[in-house]
Order: structure tokens, then sequence, then C-alpha cells
């Protein structure tokens, strides 16, 4: 990549051109900007053929902190632009999504993983952990408009809050596949002690202690910010966005807790003090511009990668597209009606809701932090990274053609 270095920030710079005029010349279409811009990293993995192979196993460790990056600072911008206030009524679809549809679709990417494409029992609940989660980064064009708009309804909402959360909520069964995978790589068995070890430090304590610290930096720092901001004396929000998604991360990591849930309670926490403030919108416009740049720098990245695995003649068994189309077009939106069920909600925002499961970015950093952990086979790591990366491709134009027409089928339109 080094030796290409001009050339790709020359491509680099050809997404973020698309990213500026894409609401102007596509504003008309279906087409999404992440659609176009993996298509251009394709064409340009496929057809350049000098470039450097640019291996996920190899180069594990910089996908893990480039894709670790754009996720907490997308989950800044997703807290920070929430108008609804927290009540139980309110947040009664998210907590569902959260906790029946994510573990329905966790259990059965596993039992797939595991069945069809003959992972070892710890590869596939790492699959079906890393798909599991909606993406924060990749879902930003159907989530809720900037704070203070009315550009939120319950589906908008729902999905904001839902790509939120079960990022982090997603972690505690990265863990349990590499402390399996840990287990089995050294000959021992999975023991009821380590399994009753992960629920109550991987689970209650990492999760509680995310929310803790993400309520105490973000009523912190608002007191702060608020109590110096006026009119004529103007906080850099650029600064403000940033060291409130680090300060907030690094804390959760240093006390060993989840980073990615501190950073959106942390932003939620911040926004609901002083909501009506016009602060938030200058918050928001920053944390998006920075997520949008650096969105289109990995997907160009992850077009580049799936080009270059076409051209080389990557084999992909007919078993990959039969699950991945399964998962989106079956898996999420059932789990999510059951989910939804019983919900006084009108069944086209049931359905617009659990359709609407985007496969992304965050998908990609789970992947590469549990195998940069060393306790998994290199066939297990391949085809963990086939699999994954079909999904988020397959994702990506699904999502990204079909999403403004399902938004627009629902009563609330915004």
């Amino acid at each position: 990549m080094i030796e290409n270095y001009n050339l790709f920030l020359l491509i680099c710079g050809i997404a973020f051109l698309f990213g500026a005029l894409f609401p102007i010349l596509f504003k008309r279409t279906p087409i999404s900007l992440p659609m176009l811009q993996v298509t251009l990293g394709a064409i340009v993995g496929y057809f350049w053929i000098t470039l450097t192979f640019l291996d996920p196993i190899e180069n594990g460790v910089v996908i893990e902190k480039l894709t670790e990056f754009v996720v907490i600072v997308s989950l800044v911008g997703a807290g920070i632009k929430i108008d609804t206030p927290l009540s139980w009524r309110l947040w009664r679809p998210t907590a569902r999504l959260l906790l029946i549809t994510m573990p329905i679709g966790i259990f059965s990417m596993a039992v797939l993983g595991y069945y069809a494409f003959g992972l070892s029992l710890a590869a596939a609940i790492l699959l079906g952990a890393a798909l599991a989660p909606t993406d924060p980064v990749l879902a930003s064009s159907i989530q809720v408009g900037p704070p203070n708009t009315g550009r939120e309804d319950t589906p908008r909402f729902t999905l904001t809050s839902e790509a939120g959360l079960n990022d982090g909520l997603a972690f505690p069964f990265v863990y349990l596949a590499i402390k399996m995978a840990e287990a089995f790589s050294e000959g021992n068995r999975f023991t009821t002690e380590m399994l009753w070890s992960w629920f109550t430090h991987d689970v209650l304590w990492k999760i509680g202690a995310g929310l803790v610290v993400g309520i105490i930096v973000g009523k912190l720092m608002a007191k702060l910010i608020f109590s110096k901001y006026s009119g004529d004396t103007a906080i850099s929000q650029g600064y403000v966005v940033i060291a409130l998604t680090l300060v907030a991360y690094g804390l959760a990591e240093f006390v060993h807790s989840y980073g990615f849930i501190a950073v959106f309670i942390a932003a939620f926490a911040f926004r609901r003090s002083e909501h009506e403030h016009s602060y938030h919108q200058k918050l928001h416009d920053f944390a998006e511009q920075s997520e949008g740049l650096l969105m289109s720098l990995v997907l160009v990245t992850f077009g580049i990668f799936i080009g270059q695995g076409l051209q080389s003649g990557v084999e992909l068994t007919w078993r990959v597209y039969v699950v991945s189309f399964a998962f989106l077009l079956f898996i999420r939106p059932i789990g999510g009606f059951i989910a939804l069920s019983g919900l006084n909600l009108p069944r086209t925002e049931k359905y617009a809701i659990s359709a609407l499961g985007i496969r992304g970015i965050g998908t990609l950093y789970y992947l590469s932090y549990a195998l940069n952990q060393g306790f998994f086979g290199e066939e297990d790591a391949l085809k963990l990274w086939i699999v994954c990366s079909i999904v988020i491709l397959i994702s990506v134009f699904m999502h990204g053609l079909s999403a403004t027409r399902l938004l627009k089928m629902t009563p609330n339109k915004s």
C-alpha cells in the first residue's frame, strides 16, 4: 500500500467528492453514498492488479483500530441527535430489539455458521456476535435528523437508539467466543466456572460500569461546557466532540468496561442536559462530517478488499450467499417482528424497523478485534472474513436501495 500511497489518496479524494456532491447529484435516486463508495473501491481493487493485496488477517490490527475510531465517533453523533427523552414507554421498542432480536440473530447465525460452514463452536458464536448488532455508521441515513429539528418518528428513533446501544451489548458474546477459543486452543474444556466468570465480569460488570461511566462523563462535561458557553464565547465543537468521545471511551476501557456503551450513553446524557440548546446542533454537524469522512475511507478500502478478492478468485460457495440473504431477509426481520409484537405500533412501522437492520463497519471491528487475540485457527478466520464481508456487501446494497421506500411507507414521515 505504501508504494501506491499517492494514488490511494487520489481514490479517497474521489470518494470524498462523491460525498460532497451526493446530495445534489443523487437526491432523486435510490442509490446511497455507501453503495457508490464501495463500488468505487471494488472497481479499483479488481482492475488495479499492482496494488498490494489487502489481507485482513495480516492487517488485522490496522482494521481494528481504524474501525474502532469510526464506530465511537458515530456513536457520539447518534447519542447527541436523539431528542426523545428517557422513558420506558418510548424506549420499549428499542429494549425489545436489544433483548430479543439481537439474541435471536446471534443464536441463528451461530447455528448456521457451525452447520453450514463447519466453523468451530467458538468461531460460530463469534460469527453471530459480529453480525447481530446493527451498524451506527452505515445506518446514519435512516436515523433521526439533527437535534431539535422534529425529524424523529418512531422507526428512525428506534433504529438510531438500537444502533447506538447494541454495539456495546454484542461485546459480551464476542468475549464468550474469545474465551471459548482460548480454552479450546489450550486443550481445555470450557467449564461452568468459566461461564460464570464470563457472566459476572463480561456481562454484569462491564455493561453496568459502561453505563455509569457514560452517565458521569456526559453529565460532568455538559455542566462544564454549558457553564462556560455564551453566545459570544464559542467553544469549539470539534474539541468537545472528540473530548467527549475519547474521555468516555478511554475511562470506560481503563476500568475494564465497554467503551462503546459509555460513549453512546455519555453523548445521550450530554444531549439531555440543556437539550434545547442550539449548541447541540453544532456538535452534531461536526460529528456527522467527521463520521462521513472516516466512513468514506473505510468503505473505499473495504471495496478494494472485495475487488481484490474477486480478482484473485476467492472461492464463494452457494452457502455463503444463501446464509447471507437468509440472515438479512428472514432472520433479522422475523426476529424484529417477534420483538415488536404486542406493541401499539402500525404494522408498516414494525416492518420498517425489522427490515432495516444494516450491517457494516461495526462487524469489521468485532471480527478483527477477536481474531487479533490469536486464539482462532486460520481456516476459521478466513471463513469468518468471507461470510461477514459478503453479508456487509449485500446489506449495503439491499438496504441502500430499500431504506427510503420503507421509511416512506410508515405513517409518520420525516
